[in-house]
């Protein structure tokens, strides 16, 4: 594993590449943000360990530009800092970072923190797993492209803006991210239960086939609770049944399966339920056209409090432009903005 040092000081870099390169890490240098991105550009690194405080670029924007841009495999990022107080944590885990390490760094705590980002990575296997089950789910369905991929990015920035946010306090951590951005790709596993002639109808569903279709929801949930028995002290597990059942649930109580009102409906099933809105509006379907970034936003905007958990919207709001460069970067030639009827809104719903 290469580990990408990025700091100004040349005296603390060659401490850091010193105890790292002692212990089996092979190690690169960087000076400041820019270079480090420059550097990345060419070369994968699972782990970056940056100083907070640097010239061109410091530690909180290089954080940000890594998240910004991803990756096609998670970067575990650690913030070298002086700065312990609280509302600088939040700033640090609001831009992206995953740990902390004070300064002048302790040998043991930087190989722990070393440690705990390679357990972190190390979950990027069953990750795939996942992604690869909700990938054959979703095949069935070949209108969808990159929904998979752009709905968990979606569900991580959103989750990200939450961060620092009180209401969300004693929810939202850099595990409820992580495990966030792992599951959301199962929010429609239960798909793999409705019949072709549902699934592929080429219109609007009648009631008795959109009846069909809502039960994906209890499907999923229920094909989820047969591998929490086995495993119930999986974390992810339970967040994946919570998402697969709850994502059609609407903060006003009149969405589906079980019609639950506000705070009742989990906060992960809240979240996603945007990100799967907003890219169900981005994306042409058999039975519309793709909606611009602008419509998509003005019709997630107008359902805060009925649809969607208002606070949610609102942390929408600020990184709504994240959202429509994950919208460019993984659409596909058919997936191109047009025009739509209002009647076919209640089809995106």
């Amino acid at each position: 594993m290469k580990i990408l040092i990025v700091d100004d000081d040349p005296v603390t870099r060659s401490m850091l590449k010193h105890t790292l390169n002692a212990h089996g890490y092979l190690t690169a240098e960087a000076s400041d943000g820019a270079d480090a991105l420059a550097k990345m550009a060419a070369e994968t690194f699972p782990i970056v360990i940056s100083d907070w405080n640097m010239p061109n670029m410091n530690g909180l924007e290089l954080c940000e530009q890594i998240r910004k841009h991803d990756s096609e495999g998670y970067i575990y990022t650690i913030l070298l800092t002086s700065n312990n107080a609280m509302e600088d944590r939040v700033k640090g885990l609001r831009a992206g970072a995953d740990d902390f390490i004070g300064k002048p760094f302790n040998k043991d705590e930087l190989l722990e923190r070393m440690a705990a980002g390679e357990r972190v990575l190390n979950l990027e296997t069953r990750e795939a797993l996942i992604f690869a089950l909700a990938k054959l789910a979703e095949s069935r369905d070949t209108d969808t492209g990159l929904h998979l991929e752009r709905v968990q990015r979606y569900a991580r920035f959103l989750t990200q803006e939450l961060v620092g946010d009180p209401a969300f306090a004693d929810e939202i951590d850099e595990e409820f991210i992580q495990l966030v951005y792992q599951t959301s790709p199962l929010h429609d596993i239960g798909k793999v239960g409705i019949p072709d002639s549902v699934l592929l109808h080429p219109g609007k569903l009648s009631k008795d086939q959109f009846k069909l279709m809502q039960s994906h929801t209890v499907i999923g949930a229920d094909c989820l609770k047969g591998a929490i028995a086995k495993s119930p002290k999986a974390k992810f597990l339970h967040m994946a049944h919570d998402i697969a059942r709850f994502h059609h649930e609407k903060f006003d109580g009149s969405g589906y399966p079980d019609g639950l009102v506000g705070e009742k409906i989990p906060l992960a099933a809240r979240i996603v339920a945007i990100a799967d809105v907003y890219d169900a509006l981005r994306s042409r379907r058999i039975y519309k056209p793709a909606f611009s970034h602008e419509r998509s936003c003005e019709i997630i905007c107008g359902d805060a409090g009925s649809h969607f958990d208002p606070r949610l919207v609102a942390a929408f709001e600020r990184v709504h432009e994240q959202f429509a460069t994950i919208a460019e970067r993984f659409s596909e030639p058919s997936e191109l903005p047009g025009s739509a009827e209002p009647k076919e809104l209640e089809m995106v719903h």
